[in-house]
C-alpha cells in the first residue's frame, strides 16, 4: 500500500502549519502548565474554526466525512506546536464508537455537536495499567453506571464519555454525560491535557454495545486513537529535529559550530531516522484503517500497523526530547526555553491510548499468532 500523500491531503498539511505557526504562543501554554482544568482556548476555538472538530464525522451527521489520514496530518501539525487540549483525539474515538453502536437517536443528540464543536466528547477505557481491561470494575446496570474511572484525557472539560464498563457479566461500552460524574483534577506535570477522576454513582447512562462486539470495536477505536496520538509525537519529534539542528549549526564551541562534531551531527543524524521510520509507520496504519474491509486479516493488519506506529513514534518523541535538551546543555533545562513542554508532552502522549509495553505484547502476540 502507498503512504505516499495525494496533493489533498499535502494542501491540508500545509495549511495546518500555516495556521498553528501563527497561533502557537510559548508563554500561554508555559501558562497552562500552572493552572488545573485550563486548556488552550486559542487552540480550542481555532479547531472548530478549520472544521478539524468535524474531520472524520461523516457528512450526515454535520462532518466532513474525511479519513484518519487527513485527522493524522492535523494531529502531526497539533504536536509540532505543544498545542494545549486533547480534544481531537479522544473526542475523535468517541464518535468512532457512536458512529458504530449507538443508535439513531443518540448519533442525532451527539455527532452533530461534536462536529460543529458544540460539545466535547472523551472516552474512558482504562483502570490501573490496563488500557482496556478484561473485566473492568465499573458497572453499568438498570440504565445506571456505578465506579471510578482515573487519569481520563479530558475528563475536566468534556461533555459525554464513552466508558468501558461491565453489564450483566460481560464488558460494555457505555455512553454517559459527565454532568452526572464528579470530577477529580489530577494535578500532573502536563496539565493541559485536562486528565480527571471520573467518579459515577449511578450516573444515568445509556448501553452502546456489549459482549465480544464491544470488544472488538473498543480495541478498533483504542488503535484509531493510538494512530492519532502517534502522529501527533512524530509532529513533535519533527519539530524537535528541528530546534536541535538549528541551534547545532550556530552555537559554536571552540571556535566553530557544535554541529561539526561528531557526538552532536550523529545524535541528529539518528533522530532524522527515528523521525521519518515513525512518520511511515503512521501513514501506514492511517491508510490501513481507511482501507479497512472488517475481516479477521485486515483488523489484524490494521493492529499491527497501529502498534507499529505506536512504538516507533513514542520512541521518536521521547528520544528527540531528551536529545534536544542535551544538545542544547544548560540552557535547555530553563523554564523560558521551553523545551521541557515537549518532554512534559512525550511523557504525557507516551502513557495515553496504552503504553509501550501493551502495544509491544500485541505487535508479539499478533506476529506470533502469524507465525504459527
Amino acid at each position: 500500500m502507498s503512504i505516499l500523500l495525494d496533493e489533498g491531503q499535502q494542501a491540508i498539511a500545509t495549511e495546518c502549519r500555516r495556521v498553528l505557526e501563527a497561533r502557537s504562543d510559548k508563554g500561554r501554554l508555559l501558562g497552562l502548565l500552572e493552572q488545573v482544568g485550563a486548556c488552550d482556548a486559542v487552540f480550542r476555538d481555532t479547531a472548530v474554526e478549520q472544521g478539524w472538530t468535524a474531520l472524520a464525522i461523516a457528512e450526515e451527521h454535520g462532518g466532513l466525512g474525511l479519513g484518519l489520514i487527513e485527522l493524522g496530518l492535523v494531529a502531526q501539525a497539533t504536536g509540532g506546536v505543544i498545542a494545549g487540549a486533547p480534544f481531537l483525539t479522544v473526542g475523535y474515538g468517541a464518535a468512532r464508537v457512536l458512529a458504530e453502536a449507538g443508535s439513531a437517536e443518540v448519533q442525532a443528540a451527539w455527532l452533530p455537536r461534536l462536529a460543529s464543536g458544540e460539545a466535547t466528547a472523551t472516552v474512558a477505557f482504562a483502570e490501573g495499567n490496563a488500557p482496556l481491561p478484561l473485566r473492568p470494575t465499573t458497572v453499568f446496570a438498570a440504565g445506571r453506571l456505578t465506579g471510578v474511572k482515573e487519569g481520563v484525557v479530558a475528563g475536566l472539560a468534556a461533555d459525554i464519555a464513552v466508558v468501558w464498563a461491565m453489564n450483566e457479566g460481560e464488558p460494555a461500552l457505555v455512553l454517559v454525560e459527565l454532568s452526572g460524574a464528579t470530577r477529580n483534577p489530577v494535578d500532573g506535570f502536563d496539565n493541559s491535557r485536562l486528565y480527571a477522576d471520573l467518579a459515577f454513582a449511578e450516573a444515568p447512562a445509556t448501553l452502546l454495545a456489549r459482549g465480544e462486539a464491544a470488544r472488538a470495536l473498543a480495541l478498533d477505536v483504542l488503535a484509531r486513537m493510538a494512530v492519532v496520538t502517534a502522529h501527533e509525537q512524530t509532529g513533535g519529534a519533527e519539530a524537535l529535529l528541528t530546534i536541535a539542528r538549528d541551534y547545532a549549526v550556530t552555537r559554536k564551541a571552540f571556535g566553530q559550530p557544535i554541529g561539526a562534531f561528531q557526538s552532536v551531527k550523529h545524535r541528529i543524524a539518528e533522530l532524522y531516522g527515528l523521525v521519518e521510520i515513525a512518520r511511515a509507520n503512521c501513514i501506514h496504519a492511517a491508510a490501513l484503517a481507511d482501507a479497512a474491509d472488517g475481516t479477521p486479516n485486515g483488523t489484524a493488519n490494521f493492529l499491527i500497523a497501529a502498534a507499529d506506529a505506536r512504538i516507533s513514534a513514542t520512541e521518536a518523541y521521547d528520544t528527540a526530547a531528551r536529545d534536544c535538551v542535551q544538545i542544547h546543555g544548560g540552557i535547555g533545562v530553563t523554564w523560558e526555553q521551553g523545551l521541557h513542554l515537549h518532554m512534559r508532552r512525550a511523557r504525557s502522549l507516551a502513557i495515553e491510548q496504552g503504553n509501550l509495553l501493551f502495544w509491544e505484547d500485541l505487535l508479539v502476540d499478533h506476529l506470533t499468532g502469524e507465525a504459527a
